[in-house]
This record gives C-alpha cells, structure tokens and sequence, in this order.
C-alpha cells in the first residue's frame, strides 16, 4: 500500500517525544533547557501563539539558504512550540513576557535546524525510499491494532492528513540518515580512556585572597591630594544648541544683551538633559566635566570662570554649549564624606590599576612571609583567613566531565577557569610552596597547594564512559547546532518579529 503525506495536529506527549528523540543533537539541548526552565519557574504560564492562527500575519522568522523558517500551524515549528509550552503550563504570571520570549527563541532554533538539516540533505541528493517511508507510516500507533497495522484506523484519516503525515515521516528518515552519519562515527576505545585519565591527577589547594575593593582611605586621600585639580568643582549652567554655532552666539549674546536672562534661554533653546532646570548643572568636578567638554584645556577654562562669567561657545559631539560660573571653583575638602565618594568612585572606574598595583604588592610581601615563616603563618600575621578548594584536576573552561572549579563554591574562583594563567600558575607551583600571585576578577590571588592525589580508577572509567556515551554526540550536536545557527546561509530576523508581533501583546 503506498502512503502519502501529513503532519498530526493531535499526536500524543508520548509520541512527539519519541520523535525528538530521534533527532539527538537537538533533542538533548532542548532536553537540557527544559530541566533549567523546570526548576527555575517551577509554574510557568500556558502561552498560546494567536498571532500564527491568523492567516494574515507571517510568522517567518528568517531562512536558511533562502528557505523561511515559519510557524504555521501543525508544522515542526509549531509541534515543537506545543511540545515546549506544555511544561510551562502553570507558570507564574510575572515571568510571563520571559518565558514566551524562551518558549519562542528555542521553538524557532530547532526549527531552523530542522530546516538546514533537510535543506542540506536535499542538496546532497539523499531521499528516503519510498518503501522504506511507507513501513514507518504503517508502524505509528496510531494506526495499531492488537499489534498490527489497521487499514480500518488508517482509512478514517483523510487524503490531505495521510499526504502530510507521510512527508513529515520522509522527512524525520532524512534527518535520522543526517544524524546518523554526524554521530555515528567510530568511538575509539583508547581515545575514551585517555579523556578519563585527564581527571587522574588532582590537587588540593589552601589559597589567600587580596580584595581589590579593599582599597584603603588613605591610599584614596593620598591620591586626591596628590591629583587635586581633578577634584575641584565649581557650580554651572550650560545651554546646548544643537543646530549651529551661528545660532548659539545668538542666544548667549542675547544673554549677555538682557534681552532674555540664561533661565528662560536654556528652557527655551537648550537640547540637553538641563534644559528644564534652566541650564542648572549643580556643583560639578573637573574629571566630571569631560562627558560635556572632551579637551581637557577647555575644562580648565570653564572651571577656572569667575562667579557670573561666561565662556565661549564651544564645539562638542552634542552641538554647540557655552556656559555661566554660579559659584567660582572650590579646592576638594577631603573631610567631606561626599568628596571621598567621588574620589573613590573616580578611581574605581578610571584609575582601577592603582587599586589593582596596592593588591598586588599585598600578595608580594604575604608571599614573601609565607616563603619565610610558612604559609598559615603568613596568613596569621597579616590577619588573612584560608580559603581552600580542591581536589580539582586541570579543568580549563569547566568542562562538565570532570571535576570543576564552579562545584568548589568559592566565590573568589568566579572566572579562573577561563583563565590560562590561574591553570599554569595552579599545577606549576611545587606542593608546599606559595605559588606568584594571580589577578582574578576582583581578586589577587596566592595559591597554596597542599597535596596531590590520584582519583580512583571507578572515576576514571565513569567518565570514560560518560565521554563515549552520550558526552562526545552532545558536544558533536551542539557544534552542529551551532554551525548552522551561525552559518552565513541562516539569515535570523527572530528579533524583528518577535518585537512586531509579541512585544506588548
């Protein structure tokens, strides 16, 4: 019996899992944001895509080598989006907007894989076989009956259903052969086992930690005094024009003239965010200044102006601005809390290396100490608590086979295993022995290790076997997924129509 083509609109749970399943290298991505989106919205809301049950709205969100990726009802795109949102069925309102946006990015990226993969089969000139086709069509449960298949269930679908399901059976065929060629390459039993002994070594660390952030007052006092003219403030006004100097000269002189006064000229004339306090800028510090004058001679002359005066009209990115002293340039008073605030904030942002130099000669002579009088001791005399971590194996990048630095729940580890340095510097330094310090995030810092230990050979073969069974296809899937997500022939307008059509809806 020949079978022709359709899609089920009302295929059970249990079904459409079985047809994911098929397809690995999407299916256990999806399978991994499922689990997270589970546990992190426990209720997630049942989120119906009315725009794609109108027949005037395209909701094509991109192509892959000129083929739409469109979501029409009972289509993948839309199977898989009804897959997804049943586990958001009692989702909390307030993640509303979050979660449709994920239902839909997710739903349209196995969707645009979808498409590549049979877009890529076609050009490769792969179609499954007719027979071959019509024996997986006849074996659905659908059409079962005491276990055999059922003309009877079968003839109650009618011509355009049977059309449909039979091309969306060819097509999972020609997704399985791609699959199957792209996972089904030989796993080398030698290639395993050298992946697991990548865990054999591990080592144990204590480790001091020197907080950028605890950066002193003094050192802070000391560089306000030392750089006090970035420090001075004054109190300002500023009118902006923004269509040309020509008109800029006539409004200051008309200032200048008493035909209008610089309040009534700045809310009449002025483009800027003080406009409406009639040009008020408030007590403003030199270094703050350079947003609205870039050339640093030029702020000085502005600072420096006698209270009522006047400056030039000067050229920046926003227009044309000039300005009027209100209250002439004061010294920073370093007994004023706020002042120090602004210090402070001045070299979090601007000068951090400073900050970041003071740790780092705080890790030389807690290192020097250690090597002297030993490790714990140095930690006493400098008042410093130990961290400690491990055992580890070298673990760049937190690869989930092994052991990580992300499980040791050190906060002050955050970011070293995307650090080469922290790794070298880690299994270089001798056991026993302070290691040189590492800049880390918001951190210098010293290692100490303690000991090295070998894991157990029962570790070892685990995570030999988790790499053969199943780690290297997720990895090879991913890197698939990714390829063609990012391939020059996927043009995603995802973006675009999800804010068009969903956004505010």
């Amino acid at each position: 019996m020949a079978f022709k083509e359709k899609k089920i609109h009302d295929e059970s749970e249990s079904e459409m899992l079985r047809r994911f399943k098929s397809h690995p290298f999407i299916f256990i991505g999806t399978f991994v944001v499922l689990i997270i989106i589970i546990v992190a919205f426990v209720l997630v809301p049942a989120i119906v895509p009315e725009y794609g049950r109108r027949s005037n709205v395209d909701l094509t969100f991109g192509y892959y080598d000129k083929v739409p990726i469109t979501y029409v009802p009972g289509n993948y795109f839309a199977q898989y989006y009804e897959m997804v949102s049943r586990y958001r069925q009692n989702a909390n309102s307030d993640n509303y907007g979050y979660i449709g946006y994920q239902i839909w990015r997710e739903s349209y990226e196995a969707a645009a894989v979808h498409t590549a993969v049979l877009q890529e089969m076609k050009k490769a000139g792969y179609t499954a076989p007719v027979k071959k086709v019509d024996r997986e069509v006849a074996a659905l449960p659908q059409f079962q009956e005491n276990g055999r298949f059922s003309s009877t269930l079968y003839n109650r679908m009618d011509n355009n259903s049977r059309l449909s399901l039979w091309r969306q059976v060819q097509e999972e065929i020609a997704e399985k052969h791609f699959n199957s060629d792209v996972n089904g390459l030989l796993k080398p039993g030698a290639e395993a086992e050298f992946i697991g002994k990548m865990e054999a070594l591990q080592r144990s660390f204590k480790m001091a930690v020197f907080d950028v952030d605890a950066y002193p007052n003094e050192e802070y006092e000391a560089y306000a005094r030392e750089h006090s003219d970035l420090f001075r403030s004054a109190r300002l006004s500023m009118i902006t024009v923004s269509s040309s100097e020509r008109e800029a000269r006539q409004v200051l002189d008309a200032i200048k003239n008493g035909e209008t006064t610089f309040e009534d000229a700045a809310k009449a004339h002025s483009k800027d965010m003080y406009a409406d306090k009639g040009g008020d800028m408030g007590m403003k510090m030199f270094h703050e200044l350079s947003m609205d004058i870039p050339e640093e001679e030029t702020r000085g002359i502005v600072i420096s102006l006698a209270k009522g005066d006047y400056s030039d009209v000067i050229k920046t990115a926003a227009g044309w601005v000039f300005f009027r002293s209100e209250e002439a340039a004061q010294e920073p008073d370093l007994t004023d809390p706020a002042v120090i605030e602004k210090v402070k904030s001045y070299l979090r942002n601007f000068e951090r290396g400073r900050m970041e130099n003071w740790a780092i000669e705080k890790a030389k002579a807690f290192i020097a100490l250690a090597k002297d009088r030993g490790f714990d001791e140095a930690l006493s005399q400098q008042g410093l608590q130990s961290r400690s971590f491990g055992p580890i194996p070298i673990n760049y990048g937190n690869v989930e086979l092994f052991t990580t630095l992300q499980s040791q729940s050190v906060s002050e580890l955050s970011g070293s295993a995307e650090n080469e340095n922290f790794w070298k510097t880690a299994f270089s330094t001798p056991v026993g022995a302070p290691s040189e310090w590492i800049v880390q995030g918001n951190n210098v810092l010293v290692l100490f290790p303690v000991e090295d230990t070998r894991a157990e050979d029962s570790r070892l073969e685990s995570v030999a076997s988790n790499f053969s069974a199943y780690w290297l296809d997720y990895i090879t899937g991913q890197s698939m997924q990714q390829f063609f997500l990012n391939s020059p022939k996927m043009e995603d307008k995802f973006m675009d129509v999800y804010f068009r059509y969903f956004v505010g809806n």
